[in-house]
């Protein structure tokens, strides 16, 4: 707000009004135009992806006769599917690490608490969302904003996959972070714009502003809907970038942080950066999209479906008997095109060339091996070879062949994979910010730890900034460890195997703790920290147990010194008995319960790849 003096009396004035909105609408025009190109190329990844691509085709003068079959072949959607199914195969799942000793216990309870944030978000759908969009246009948007209305008004975070249709930043930036402005569109019926927001009412006309839309099966009516228009931009207070805020539809200001004067200091979010992170596939310079599987195999597409167009109009031209027929053959045509009827009628005679089938030229098998040749194409291109899905080239029968053939056809997924992290690592930064900002008020969380079930209470006191015995404050800063949640069941048969194993060369026994820690440091799987951590432990307690039968001996031969008394003898008969037994029946048990679990195991991997 801004004070004016109008006729000696001071005004308060609102920053942002209908002349800002207007310019901000401008502003969102020009960014429109830019985008363009971005925008027809996602919609016609989406027709590809829905195998409408001939109807594209035939935009542009390549779909041909329409009258002609129009075959439509899955090569680019199951390289897609195949790709999506790795993604969602390597959940990600967060680990967060302090940058000082101080904020360790801060660190380790956040590790437990944005697994649940990001649980009760449904982050899982959000997550193949957008790798399905970021497959098909080449980049995935996650918005990650809070929520003031989320569990009945105490407010919580929300994580969304966004539309990039409905998205506009400054073109020509590589980082949306770097745009003056940022916008963020919906189209939104009239009638609950003015339950909402009453000051509307007979205000809002039929849908002025516009966005691009995909190609829907359904007719889908905008005529009673209105662009409501989310703008995002940065100003200077005192020194520090502030983000702002300002949602609006037509020219009607519905709300500003700048006319808030609780807001206008400190802005929409203390982190100050747009609430956006872009998920990119393959990038390109000059814009925070890039392009995505579509764009790279759509070409070969086209051609392996126009070949099969020509293949089949060959096909059906062989199979489909014709015949030349003079016109004055005196042949009846209709019960000579009728096999059912065993008498053909002809007047006069018939002669040798009264009728003559068409013969079509048989298709060569070159042209087959070209068409091969172009769906293998496709198939290295994309990196989608036929051992990914579980096939294998002849003579490859070898279990640990297949494992490494797979191994190493999928680095690209697991570099593409390892990209998406990075995102997903971004989009937790945004939630701690935002659990820094808000979590005032303690809430209530089910944690599943190493104890089981916990409830625990958690808010942002100790995320604050700290004073410092020196002067100034410190904000707590925390590093992000993002590693695959990998569910497959070969996955979890190799880390129980190896567990196995390690127990068979002993590396639990306490008396070669030692020597299990140092084999350990020279190895690297999942979970080492927590067994590493459980041997020591062992280590600790076996130490602790020594001391304590050291000291209970002391103890028992100074009072048969006192008492004349033989309670040592038995002392030692207890120890003896103890250390004779334990182990052997242990061992017994232990074998028994390791058989069961061996069976247990692969009754479960048979079960998993049978049909159902």
């Amino acid at each position: 707000m801004e004070r004016e003096v109008t006729g000696g009396q001071e005004v308060l004035t609102p920053r942002i009004g209908a002349e800002q909105v207007r310019q901000a609408a401008e502003v969102l025009r020009k960014y429109r135009l830019g985008k363009q190109s971005l925008d027809r190329r996602i919609i016609d990844n989406e027709q590809f992806w829905k195998l409408r691509h001939w109807e594209q085709m035939e935009k542009s003068g390549e779909g041909g006769n329409p009258q002609d079959v129009r075959p439509a072949s899955g090569w680019l959607v199951n390289c897609i599917l195949s790709k999506h199914a790795d993604a969602m195969d390597s959940y990600p799942e967060p680990t967060v690490l302090p940058r000082e000793p101080g904020d360790r216990k801060e660190a380790e309870v956040l590790t437990r608490v944005l697994p649940v944030i990001l649980k009760n978000n449904r982050f899982k759908r959000a997550y193949s969302q957008a790798w399905w969009n970021k497959l098909k246009s080449g980049c995935a948007v996650y918005g990650v904003f809070w929520d003031g209305g989320k569990l009945h008004g105490l407010g919580d975070i929300d994580i969304r996959s966004m539309d990039v249709l409905n998205l506009f930043w400054e073109p020509g930036v590589q980082s949306i972070q770097e745009s003056e402005h940022f916008f963020s569109t919906e189209l939104t019926p009239n009638r609950r714009l003015e339950e909402q927001y009453p000051q509307l009412a007979g205000k809002l006309g039929r849908s002025g502003g516009q966005v691009s839309r995909y190609l829907y099966d359904d007719k889908v009516d905008t005529s009673e809907q209105s662009l409501v228009v989310d703008w995002y931009y940065h100003t200077v207070e005192q020194g520090r970038r502030v983000l702002q805020y300002c949602k609006f539809v037509g020219e009607n200001v519905l709300y500003a942080t700048e006319n808030d004067p609780e807001m206008a200091g400190k802005g929409w979010y203390d982190h100050g950066q747009y609430p956006f992170v872009f998920d990119v596939l393959f990038p390109e310079e000059g814009t925070p999209c890039g392009y995505g599987y579509v764009d790279l195999c759509k070409s070969a597409q086209k051609q392996i479906d126009l070949m099969n167009q020509a293949i089949l109009k060959n096909t059906l031209a062989s199979a489909t008997p014709r015949f030349f027929v003079r016109s004055d053959g005196a042949v009846n045509e209709n019960e000579y095109a009728d096999w059912t009827r065993p008498f053909v009628h002809t007047n006069g005679n018939l002669g040798a060339d009264s009728i003559a089938p068409i013969r079509v030229p048989a298709l060569d098998s070159v042209y087959v091996a070209v068409l091969q040749n172009k769906i293998a194409e496709m198939k290295e291109t994309a990196g989608n070879r036929d051992v990914m899905g579980g096939g294998t080239a002849g003579g490859v029968t070898a279990a640990t062949a297949i494992a490494a053939l797979q191994e190493a056809g999928g680095k690209l997924s697991r570099n593409m994979i390892d990209d998406g992290y990075e995102a997903f690592a971004e989009v937790l930064t945004l939630c701690i910010e935002l659990v820094r900002q808000f979590y005032d008020m303690p809430r209530q969380f089910r944690l599943l730890g190493k104890k089981g079930v916990e409830f625990a209470s958690f808010d942002n006191r100790s995320l604050r900034p700290r004073a410092l015995l020196m002067g100034g404050y410190r904000v707590p800063e925390f590093d992000l460890e993002v590693s695959a949640q990998n569910e497959t069941p070969y996955k979890t048969m190799e880390y129980n195997q190896l567990a196995l194993q390690l127990f068979q060369m002993g590396f639990f026994r306490s008396d070669m703790a030692e020597q299990a820690l140092r084999c350990l440091e020279l190895m690297e799987f999942k979970n080492k920290d927590a067994l590493t951590e459980v041997i020591r432990e062992g280590q600790k307690e076996t130490k602790q147990r020594a001391w304590l039968t050291e000291a209970l001996r002391r103890t028992v031969a100074m009072l048969d010194k006192v008492q004349g008394s033989h309670l040592a003898e038995a002392l030692e008969r207890e120890l003896a008995d103890t250390v004779g037994s334990g182990p052997a029946g242990g061992a017994e048990r232990v074998q028994i319960r390791k058989s069961d679990a061996v069976a247990q195991q692969r009754a479960r991997t048979q079960q998993a790849v049978r049909p159902r």
